[in-house]
């Protein structure tokens, strides 16, 4: 059976473009993810996107995960509710000055508080700083993402109020998969 799914472009061209969204209520944290786990990253993966039909990494090798974890400029930013790992952001640096917000979401028990416009803000926020913290890489000229309809109801609205400019659509048709859930059979 065919899916037919439009993937959206948008871009920050300035740092000035984010409009960051307001902290949430309660013991909400971000902390970037240092050392990389190929373990802690597949979790918050398939976490976030099992009931959104994020499939592409699922057959990823553990090898396969390390190399894209230890490559320069690609950070995992966590938010915690309360010391639980709510949701994340990963970032991936472009030889050209490009930051791509790579993965962004929440997992679903902690949607509708209010913390996925603060994490996304706080990602972008890192995403024009990524060069302090990578001195090999260049400067971000740009900070990119894709969303596409088969993402959250509120991904689109959220990247637009951060102050994401749409510079990109395409339509096409996808193979429909069984969503996985965070682990086979759940």
């Amino acid at each position: 059976m065919s899916l037919t799914v439009t993937t959206w472009s948008l871009e920050q061209t300035a740092p000035g473009d984010l409009r960051p969204a307001a902290a949430p209520d309660g013991d909400v944290t971000i902390v970037r993810a240092e050392i990389p786990s190929p373990e802690f990253s597949r979790f918050l993966y398939a976490s976030v996107g099992g009931d959104i039909r994020w499939i592409d990494r699922l057959s990823l090798t553990y090898a396969q995960w390390q190399e894209h974890l230890t490559k320069p400029g690609v950070e995992t930013w966590v938010a915690y509710d309360k010391g639980t790992p709510a949701g994340y952001v990963e970032l991936a640096a472009r030889d050209d000055g490009d930051v791509e917000v790579v993965y962004f979401g929440l997992i679903p028990a902690f949607r509708g508080r209010r913390i996925g416009g603060h994490l996304l803000s706080y990602g972008v926020r890192r995403s024009w700083d990524l060069a302090e913290r990578w001195p090999e890489l260049p400067s971000t000229k740009r900070v990119w993402v894709h969303t596409c309809s088969k993402d959250g109801e509120h991904a689109m609205d959220n990247y637009l109020r951060r102050g994401f400019k749409l510079f990109d659509t395409e339509v096409s048709q996808e193979r429909d998969v069984p969503t996985p859930g965070p682990w086979p059979g759940a």
